[in-house]
């Protein structure tokens, strides 16, 4: 269940950013200042259009915009072509993914916190700090734009000086200043402690450390029998047994079978719940929350006749679109699920849940600051009518896959029981050992699934997942 970001309070700012003013106290405004002898804005530097855009992306974020919102309602980052935007995109990114980092690096050069009206200015120190600690950017480069750019807006003017003399700092400090921190830097304090509790402080370390680094890029072939032949012409490994990840990502339609539909994007540990359902060929199948549609695809692909469930216009849309350039068929239903009445009772069902997508941070990294321990209670509560739903509209004898990309136990192990705990009809069908490409530790004690980023490592690990497998009694 991925792309399901919300707008959420963030954390409070640590220990440098976030009280006394420096500075003049000007009334922010939305936009660079224009140049008050031409009213013209100001003249492109060099670099300075990614940065820009990078800049605008995170206020686009900090303003409650899911990342993935925010790259396409940014018209600057819209603007840019080639190597400029892939730099304004890695940079917005890297400083939502190691903003605990750089804060703390940033905070150890000043001597009173920035006031909150100034989130402008700590996103453009961000930036340089970003530039200097985790890119190879030339010093120059990183603090004279950032100093230029603080120049171009109402609500910086007055912090020039200061934006130049941290970001030297940093730059003459280099990638040491962060190589000494501890891994759960980056990392929220409430979910450094559930984590704890339900993983233990070895597998928790080793998650925060692969949340430094963005995901690989995976594919799901249309057809499994072509798995290797597709792997050889894109040049691409095997992961988990029926999923190709990409050495070298480039353009997705210049890729080999872009133009056939011959595969779609879908991270290695999020196209294992759907073949759980195991044969369905004929079957009357619902995907419930289907958006943005690769679980469709692939119950489309193994033959079922699919029954797509979500109740978003846009994003049903997007799963028809999605299932026409492969050349795939299935029913679409736009329909609140605990509101639908189906004229039939399915077969199969897989329910990929309405979750927090902790397991997706490495592609998602503004989850980090977005969700709170309020949002996963109110999730889970969610989830929990959405399992009662699923068990009402499946018939006797059917099967039952529950999942959701999300970290946090409650949303995963203890749904699962208290699943069962409501439900005498439900009965766990545990996973196999062969039914998840050889990673047997994935599989828990009582037969579930459970994918952790830091699962894969030599790969570039998976999205962290959770998937429950059900049987309702035939009688």
């Amino acid at each position: 269940m991925n792309e399901r970001s919300r707008d959420f309070p963030r954390r409070a700012p640590p220990p440098g950013i976030g009280a006394k003013p420096y500075g003049r106290d000007r009334k922010p405004k939305d936009g660079p200042a224009r140049d008050k002898k031409t009213d013209r804005p100001p003249v492109a530097l060099p670099g300075m259009g990614s940065r820009q855009a990078a800049l605008d992306i995170l206020n686009l974020v900090r303003d409650g915009a899911a990342l993935d919102e925010a790259l396409d309602r940014c018209r600057s980052f819209d603007a840019l072509e080639g190597a400029d935007r892939k730099f304004a995109r890695a940079l917005a990114t890297t400083v939502l993914r190691r903003q605990g980092a750089l804060d703390h690096v940033i905070g150890a050069y000043l001597n009173r916190p920035l006031p909150k009206r100034a989130a402008r200015v700590g996103d453009i120190l961000r930036l340089a700090a970003a530039q200097s600690l985790f890119f190879e950017t030339p010093d120059h480069a990183a603090v004279s734009l950032a100093t230029e750019i603080a120049k171009r807006y109402e609500e910086t003017k007055g912090y020039e000086g200061l934006i130049n003399a941290i970001a030297r700092k940093i730059a003459k400090a280099g990638p040491d200043a962060v190589a000494s921190l501890p891994p759960r830097v980056d990392t929220p304090g409430w979910l450094w402690r559930a984590w704890e509790r339900a993983y233990g402080p070895q597998k928790t370390r080793a998650i925060a450390a692969a949340h430094e680094n963005p995901a690989p890029l995976d594919l799901t072939p249309q057809d499994a029998s072509k798995l290797e032949t597709l792997g050889d012409d894109l040049g691409a490994e095997i992961v988990l047994g029926a999923s190709l990840r990409l050495r070298v990502p480039g353009p997705l339609t210049e890729l080999a079978g872009f133009a056939e539909g011959s595969w779609w994007v879908q991270d290695a540990a999020a196209a294992v719940p759907a073949r759980l359902l195991g044969n369905i060929a004929g079957k009357t199948v619902f995907d419930l929350c289907a958006a943005p549609g690769g679980k469709t695809m692939q119950l489309a692909a193994a033959r079922a006749r699919v029954i797509a469930v979500d109740q978003s216009g846009p994003r049903l849309k997007r799963v028809q679109e999605n299932l026409e350039r492969v050349g795939l068929r299935a029913e679409t239903v736009k329909e609140d699920v605990l509101a639908w009445e189906p004229a039939r009772l399915a077969d199969a069902i897989l329910l990929d849940a309405p979750c927090s997508a902790t397991g997706t941070i490495r592609r998602h990294p503004d989850i980090l600051r977005s969700k709170t321990e309020d949002d996963v209670r109110a999730l889970v509560a969610l989830q929990a009518a959405m399992i009662d739903k699923a068990v009402a509209l499946l018939r006797p004898g059917g099967t039952l896959v529950y999942a959701t990309c999300s970290l946090q136990s409650e949303e995963g192990e203890r749904q699962a029981s208290a699943a069962l705990s409501r439900h005498e009809t439900l009965s766990r069908l545990p996973v196999q050992a062969g039914e998840v490409g050889g990673l047997d530790e994935a599989i828990t004690r009582d037969g579930d699934l459970r994918f952790l980023p830091s699962m894969l490592a030599d790969q570039g690990g998976i999205d962290g997942f959770f998937a429950a497998r059900f049987v309702k009694a035939a009688t």
